[in-house]
């Protein structure tokens, strides 16, 4: 679990950190960009909940076997991407399997670890290895894409998936839940589309026209589906693919939603702050991963302290403190101006990484330990997918919002002004990061100007859009310690050692 996991993660943090060298290899656009990360986590979201409900039924070693090779072959395919649609077409299927096995992979930590002492520990040595990817990803990602190309931040994950097949057929236990009733069809297919076109409108709106009929039609038919998802789960009991009474108990809204909202602030942050870095202040992947090494080297170490607490602090405490912590380092971005260098981030990067180490072993814990061992899988993918969709929506909708922010900003100035009837393509090209000098772009006598104010308006943006996710995982946190408490656990979670 710890190697897979350890890939997946990997593969979200080189990616980021590769991003400027893709666009300028493919041609590819700023909203080409944001899809290289919607279209994985996309697709990972519309099929979490269907893969953690069909390992239950037919056997979770299967599914996560299947997801390995799938996953393996779509890095490969990605690797040897030619243009934007190939590559964005791969990191769907790609999503496809990191869903096989996010959606498994807690329920089969859940299932060899029992009482919270000993799931606590467990977590929290997962957790650190998730904390690992992200210290080591942004130099692996810059490394690889200085020293060879951005396609070996896909083709990293070849050697990684078929060393870890070899102890994934050998070793790995079945389980499966020994009152199955079946597979639902109908609520997988009704749910996946559902949430597909649902993200799907969420993510294209921006670029193509909130009221453009594809957008519509999104938010027509998934609106309908979902409606539909849930009415044939009311009606199908034990056998359903989400059982809705999960709903009604008030920790597992708390982990949810607090989830959802935690991932949307705190993933489309780390989005911006690479993008600033290395858009902004002009340094390379490499260079950036150095710099982004005190929010992961944090994150690491505390998510390793923080699985040892699991036992002793109330879980909602636990969680509820590392979305505070994220909401607070998020607010730490205000501090960044546009004549600052990097280390106006320090505290930003320290604050919130302490708290990303310190949410994902309680929320794993929590996600898992409110139903019995048969039933891990499908509340893993509920998690799971709360999680997912909030990176998805996050990273598109804060992403969309910065650069119209961008936009009006630089349009609003002084040179915008002067600049007349060409200031809005300038300023699109400031927003999209293609244009870190704007010579070529504007009159020589103006270039002075123009990239001062380029450079505030893309830091105002900044500063303002941190600001708002922020505000969202703050409200994340009011959820969680409101909702959690320790007596919604399964016994399974809360006995002793063993």
């Amino acid at each position: 679990m710890c190697v897979t996991t350890f890939m997946l993660l990997l593969d979200v943090t080189v990616v980021n950190v590769g991003l400027p060298s893709l666009r300028e290899a493919l041609h590819a656009s700023f909203a080409e960009q944001q899809w290289v990360i919607a279209a994985y986590t996309l697709s990972m979201a519309a099929f979490l909940l269907s893969s953690g409900s069909l390992a239950d039924q037919i056997g979770r070693k299967k599914i996560f076997t299947l997801g390995l090779v799938v996953f393996t072959f779509a890095s490969l395919t990605a690797g040897l991407a030619v243009n934007p649609w190939m590559l964005n077409l791969a990191r769907g299927v790609q999503g496809v399997g990191a869903a096989m096995l996010f959606s498994v992979g807690l329920a089969l930590i859940g299932q060899e670890f029992r009482g919270a002492r000993a799931r606590g520990t467990a977590f929290g040595v997962w957790g650190g290895v998730g904390g690992l990817a992200f210290a080591f990803g942004p130099l692996i990602g810059g490394s690889l894409t200085t020293a060879l190309s951005w396609r070996w931040i896909f083709l990293v994950n070849v050697p990684i998936g078929l060393l870890a097949l070899l102890p994934t057929v050998r070793k790995l236990r079945e389980f499966r839940d020994p009152d199955s009733r079946g597979i639902d069809w109908a609520g997988m297919t009704t749910f996946g589309l559902a949430l597909a076109l649902l993200l799907f409108g969420l993510m294209a709106g921006n670029s193509m026209g909130w009221d453009c009929p594809p957008i519509l039609f999104a938010f027509g038919i998934g609106a309908v589906l979902l409606a539909v998802f849930a009415a044939v789960q009311q009606g199908k009991g034990r056998a359903a693919m989400l059982d809705l009474s999960l709903f009604r108990i008030r920790s597992f809204n708390g982990v949810a939603w607090g989830t959802f909202l935690n991932n949307a602030a705190s993933l489309a942050s780390v989005f911006l702050l690479i993008s600033y870095m290395q858009n902004a202040l002009g340094y390379s992947a490499w260079q950036t991963g150095v710099r982004f090494l005190p929010l992961t080297l944090t994150l690491f170490v505390v998510a390793l302290l923080t699985g040892r607490l699991g036992a002793a602090v109330s879980p909602g405490l636990l969680l509820g403190t590392a979305i505070a912590l994220i909401a607070v380092g998020l607010g730490l971005v205000t501090l960044v101006h546009p004549s600052s260098d990097w280390t106006a981030l320090l505290p930003s990067l320290i604050v919130t990484g302490t708290g990303m180490g310190m949410f994902n072993p309680p929320r794993a814990a929590v996600t898992v330990g409110i139903v019995g061992p048969a039933r891990a899988g499908m509340a893993s993918g509920v998690g799971q997918t709360f999680q997912q969709a909030g990176v998805a929506l996050g990273v598109s909708g804060f992403g969309a919002l910065f650069q119209r922010c961008v936009v009006s900003a630089f349009t609003g100035s002084d040179v915008g002004r002067q600049l007349g009837d060409r200031a809005d393509s300038v300023a699109h090209e400031v927003a999209t990061g293609t244009a870190n000098d704007l010579s070529g772009l504007v009159p020589p006598s103006m270039l002075d100007a123009a990239n001062a104010a380029a450079r505030t308006a893309y830091v105002d943006s900044l500063t303002e859009v941190v600001r708002l996710c922020a505000l969202v995982a703050a409200v994340g946190a009011v959820l969680v310690f409101t909702l959690i408490r320790r007596s919604d656990l399964h016994e399974s979670a809360v006995g002793g050692n063993s």
